[in-house]
């Protein structure tokens, strides 16, 4: 699918895209340490465990901590969940997919028995305010579906926090309900709006400006995702080029090239299926993903290359594309299945163009 926005998309659709957008975990933690930036995340998200332990040993000798037997024992198994917490993002590697919505779940289930075990129910709704920081974390690094669920049981905590403090001696139904209004404010309203912003932010990063395509680093954040897939329909490659492209721009100028790439991105977009990952991966080069069989893969190609020659053009120019195609049942290496894709590509162009190849995939030959 093309999941680039083009800028007057209809707000509905952009924020069904925004839901529906599959957030690469691993490349976000990637592109974090290729920025140095791995270590000094682990160790503020640590220190946010090692506040969690700190205030939980505070309360636990203040005259708002437990006030019986069980309570203290349980409180001190929270303080050293806590602890631990802290010390394995210290000490430990920065944790997989599932091993970070595990310990964020921990760590949303330690604020709440913290603040639902202390004696004095004001000071335990307030302390539900700390389920906003494990938010702005998931925030960060997970979809908005996580969010929404976060979202969901931190204002059920806040709201079963909040009663127990209207329905004990002397309760102060106005403060409760300040609390969940600030709670709202925080979770329902600020962290998803945030988490938009810094989605819009990161998808026009991949995007290519000119085309709204993606751009390179943008097919390598989805193709991640398709190499992951369980689908047993075999992952087809394509690689476009446009041929003789240089001479459109040697002899009309860089803008007109610029409309004949624009347009060529439209002719891709109302040829390509829905589900098709289309990117401009440099200059006159395209790259389309879909998942297809060897033989409709080819159908599929030359459907693109009679659209791409077939396409009005301006300045009476004509226009035409080499494609290579790289079809795999079982693959393993993106950049092996791109390489392939291209270098049957330059196999066509070199029979002169407007000709799609396929790439045979035990040889690595071009067929």
């Amino acid at each position: 699918m093309s999941v680039v926005l083009a800028s007057g998309q209809p707000r509905r659709s952009l924020l069904r895209t925004w839901w529906q957008d599959p957030v690469d975990y691993c490349w976000l933690v990637h592109t974090l340490d290729t920025h140095y930036a791995l270590r000094p995340m682990k160790i503020v998200i640590g220190c946010g465990g090692a506040v969690m332990f700190l205030n939980a040993l505070l309360t636990w000798f203040t005259a708002v901590g437990p006030d019986s037997l069980l309570g203290n024992i349980l409180y001190a198994v929270i303080a050293a969940v806590a602890g631990l917490w802290a010390l394995r993002w210290w000490l430990r590697p920065w944790p997989g997919h599932t091993e970070s919505l595990v310990l964020l779940a921990t760590a949303n289930l330690v604020i709440f028995a913290a603040c639902a075990m202390v004696a004095n129910p004001v000071y335990g709704a307030v302390g539900a305010l700390q389920l906003v920081a494990t938010g702005g974390y998931l925030t960060l690094f997970h979809g908005p579906r996580v969010l929404a669920a976060h979202v969901a049981w931190s204002m059920l905590a806040a709201l079963a926090l909040c009663l127990r403090m209207v329905l004990a001696d002397s309760g102060d139904t106005a403060l409760a309900l300040s609390l969940v209004l600030i709670m709202i404010a925080a979770l329902v309203v600020v962290l998803p709006a945030l988490q938009f912003c810094y989605w819009l932010q990161r998808t026009d990063a991949l995007s290519d400006p000119l085309t709204m395509l993606l751009n390179r680093r943008g097919l390598d954040y989805y193709l991640t995702g398709w190499f992951a897939s369980t689908d047993p329909t075999p992952l087809c490659v394509m690689v476009i080029d446009l041929d003789r492209f240089k001479s459109v721009n040697d002899t009309f100028g860089h803008p007109t090239g610029d409309r004949i790439l624009v347009q060529t991105a439209d002719s891709l977009r109302a040829a390509a299926d829905r589900n098709t990952l289309l990117a401009r991966s440099g200059g006159e080069e395209f790259v389309v993903v879909a998942r297809l069989a060897p033989a409709a893969a080819r159908a599929a190609a030359e459907c693109l290359c009679r659209a791409i020659a077939t396409q009005p053009l301006p300045d009476d120019t004509h226009l035409t594309a080499s494609i290579g195609v790289a079809v795999e049942a079982t693959p393993t290496d993106p950049n092996l299945l791109l390489q392939r894709a291209d270098t049957a590509m330059y196999r066509a162009k070199r029979l002169g163009g407007n000709t799609v190849l396929l790439a045979d995939p035990t040889m690595n030959a071009v067929s």
